[in-house]
């Protein structure tokens, strides 16, 4: 899988881990629906760090914790 692969899988189980929508999500990123739904939809090119660190914050946890996931590891993840 790819790094935005990773990322909407990584925001999907903390929707459900977290109890909230992806709109909240949205609301407390200050990330635009489109770029979510972008990324949610397998579209989005790549997500680049500052789109991260806005999305951990959204979840109100730290950059290195949303990434503490296997999803990230370097054998899951398609470099290319």
């Amino acid at each position: 899988m790819n790094i935005s692969q990773a990322v909407a899988l990584r925001i999907l189980e903390l929707l459900k881990e977290k109890n909230i929508s992806q709109y909240k999500l949205e609301h407390n990123a200050c990330i635009s629906h489109d770029t979510i739904k972008s990324i949610m939809k397998g579209k989005a090119k790549g997500v680049n760090l500052k789109t991260i660190i806005a999305i951990a914050d959204g979840f109100n946890m730290k950059v290195c914790e949303f990434l503490n996931s296997p999803l990230f590891d370097y054998d899951n993840v398609n470099m290319d």
